[in-house]
């Protein structure tokens, strides 16, 4: 039987560069010989795809209200983790994930005030006591993240999603959440995501290297 793979997730908010971090760090392990999967959150499967459109990309007329939103969330979480990550994780697979659960107790609960008991009960419904074995907090202040959010958008032509246009209050209640879970646990990697690239995914290779060891 194959040894289980790790489970990396990456954070932060908006415009911190998760995204070309997780495909560097992914080209990095294939480069050791490591088997990767990289997936995201919400997301990752042709449900949980729909799920996020719909709480993402589609402005509703009708506002979406924060618990809604929250179950959304844990309901595309769900499906993710039973149909691929788990799978892939007993099969040695190293899974690298844009973003996972502490998005949503940043984003649902520090940000828009949900109780963090009710976000720790969905999550033991949906994951149990799967948890990552090292979690990447990419952080940046937030008028840095948003202005990068801003310009790729721009950039790409891609539309602006729900999270984004929110205030920046929201977003520095996201961004001490983020702080708060790093402070918590263990297995939170910070990586100052305002150095240039290079440091950024050098340091990355410092703990990519240790986990491959561990």
């Amino acid at each position: 039987m194959s040894k289980p793979g790790k489970f990396i997730t990456f954070e932060g908010g908006e415009g911190v560069g998760k995204s070309t971090n997780i495909q560097w760090c992914a080209e990095w392990l294939m480069a050791q010989g490591v088997e990767v999967l990289v997936t995201r959150e919400p997301g990752g499967t042709p449900i949980a795809e729909l799920i996020r459109n719909k709480l993402l990309k589609a402005h509703h007329a009708e506002p979406m209200m924060p618990m809604t939103e929250l179950l959304l969330m844990f309901a595309a979480r769900a499906q993710h983790l039973q149909a691929v990550i788990e799978p892939a994780l007993q099969n040695g697979i190293w899974v690298l994930c844009d973003r996972f659960t502490d998005s949503t107790i940043a984003y649902q609960g520090f940000g828009r005030g949900l109780e963090l008991e009710t976000i720790d009960t969905l999550k033991q419904l949906a994951q149990g006591n799967l948890e990552p074995d090292c979690t990447f907090l990419l952080d940046a202040p937030v008028s840095v993240g948003m202005s990068r959010a801003r310009g790729r958008s721009i950039e790409t032509g891609e539309q602006t999603d729900r999270f984004e246009t929110e205030a920046l209050a929201f977003f520095e209640r996201v961004r001490d959440g983020f702080h708060t879970l790093a402070a918590t646990h263990s297995r939170f990697v910070i990586i100052d995501a305002e150095q240039p690239l290079e440091r950024v995914q050098s340091e990355l290779a410092v703990s990519l290297e240790v986990l491959r060891g561990a």
